[in-house]
């Protein structure tokens, strides 16, 4: 089978099996994202064991995270699943008082059909935390989809847009500021729409694209997720939303049918290349002209030389593993390296739509063939493959 996306790019299918991580490792960096939650793992010994040992906490460490571990009494549906996550809630909340606790449901959850859906809401009315529930488990594609469904999950409790008490008190700081210092020091907004980011990044990196926005005269609202649960952005109609990462479709599904955003169809800031192109995207969109990202993407290149020397004509062949694949080939192609595969578990095809454009770009500006992509690929045929 086979999906063809134009006269160059096509796009295979094959019937592997998915070689990935358990999309429950979301949880080792979002807990460290969202500063002010507690992620509560619910599943079975195999679950805690899979994440003591991927997420390697050391002895002192003390993460905003747990596991409600499932018994066999639980698996038989003959005990009350309520009231032990209620236990356990009402713990975190002493010990820990995070503003919001996350459920994580696994693969058990879902085979015995376990309401956390429905125990929720009536758990967090009694405790008077939020509680959300995410079901980030082995049925997925890939494991960095754990955290598309934990942000699907926070978009609903998104406030929707007006002039809250936070965004009065960030209008008196801006006038102040403007009036302590000198106006040819200030970078002007744009009079344009709110402009909501999502995808988990670092704070540094979520930093860097907040100020290159910034240098286009483009102020980014809030990011989803927020650092703080109690600070997330503004959801609704007339709000624009981009993605910094392929693997967030779901989040974008949810942001566009649900919350009634309006999706920038954009690459993803994957190197300079990715970067520049995803701010050209960007920019038109509120009537804004881009400056200087040609210079700046040359820059930042020549600071490269001396590795993009180490790569250049060496090859590179993707088994598929975290939907990052098309992402991370266009940006090796630009680098000078040939790529003899691309292998995905899934991809949206909507949702990567300028990414697979800006692939096909790339390769005819490197004067090199467009790589096969392969969806779900089967490990032994890529393999002979490999060999051939």
């Amino acid at each position: 089978m086979s999906v063809k996306i134009d006269e160059t790019l096509i796009v295979e299918c094959e019937t592997g099996n998915y070689h990935t991580f358990c999309p429950i490792s979301c949880v080792s960096w979002l807990y460290q994202k969202i500063e002010d939650s507690f992620f509560l793992v619910v599943g079975t010994k195999t679950c805690g064991y899979f994440l003591q040992n991927a997420l390697g906490v050391m002895i002192f460490a003390e993460p905003r995270y747990a596991m409600a571990e499932l018994e066999e009494g639980d698996i038989s549906a003959q005990l009350n699943d309520y009231e032990g996550l209620k236990k356990l809630c009402i713990r975190i909340r002493k010990d820990r008082d995070p503003s919001v606790i996350i459920w994580i449901g696994t693969c058990t959850t879902e085979i015995i059909k376990m309401d956390l859906e429905g125990m929720a809401p009536k758990l967090e009315w009694e405790i008077g935390i939020p509680i959300l529930v995410a079901r980030a488990n082995g049925l997925d594609y890939a494991f960095t989809q754990g955290e598309d469904t934990v942000l699907a999950a926070m978009a609903h409790r998104c406030p929707e847009p007006e002039f809250s008490v936070r965004e009065r008190k960030e209008t008196i700081q801006h006038f102040l500021t403007f009036h302590s210092r000198k106006k040819e020091e200030l970078v002007e907004y744009a009079n344009h729409p709110s402009l909501v980011l999502f995808g988990s990044l670092p704070s540094n990196v979520a930093s860097q694209l907040n100020l290159e926005l910034k240098r286009q005269s483009i102020k980014v609202s809030g990011w989803l997720p927020a650092q703080k649960y109690t600070d997330l952005p503004s959801l609704g109609d007339g709000v624009y939303v981009c993605g910094v990462h392929p693997f967030l479709s779901r989040t974008a599904t949810t942001l566009i049918r649900r919350e009634k955003c309006q999706l920038i169809a954009a690459p993803f800031p994957i190197g300079p290349d990715g970067t520049r192109a995803w701010i050209e995207k960007i920019c038109p969109v509120f009537g804004v002209e881009p400056q200087g990202l040609e210079e700046r993407e040359e820059r930042i290149w020549e600071s490269l030389k001396d590795y993009l020397d180490l790569v250049d004509g060496k090859s590179v062949f993707f088994m598929g593993d975290n939907l990052l694949e098309v992402s991370l080939a266009r940006f090796l192609i630009r680098c000078g390296m040939i790529v003899h595969e691309i292998g995905i578990p899934y991809m949206d095809k909507r949702y990567q739509t300028a990414e697979l454009s800006l692939l096909q770009d790339t390769c005819i500006k490197m004067c090199v063939p467009i790589p096969r992509i392969v969806e779900k690929p089967d490990n032994s045929n890529q393999i002979r493959r490999i060999r051939e």
